[in-house]
């Protein structure tokens, strides 16, 4: 299923306000459950974590940064400022 670039721009949005939040509270909720690890574990554990979740959405952040390749080319505007 090839998703259009505004849907991508809008999942992506979703993913990262509603998606990423949701999923800080249940790593750290997970790693809770289990005894304080030593730092450079809980670090790793931490970092691997922040990997994980976008592996899923890759599909969906990429290209987003880029303008609409659908979209007509705009001409560039002029600069009226006076004096100029």
């Amino acid at each position: 299923m090839q998703l259009s670039w505004k849907a991508r721009r809008r999942w992506s949005l979703v993913i990262l306000l509603i998606g990423l939040p949701a999923y800080i509270v249940v790593a750290i909720s997970v790693v809770n459950l289990f005894d304080r690890p030593p730092f450079w574990v809980e670090l790793l554990v931490y970092v691997a974590l922040g990997i994980v979740w976008a592996l899923p959405f890759r599909f969906v952040f990429r290209g987003i940064g880029q303008p609409d390749p659908d979209a007509t080319p705009q001409p560039p505007a002029k600069d009226d400022a006076p004096g100029r």
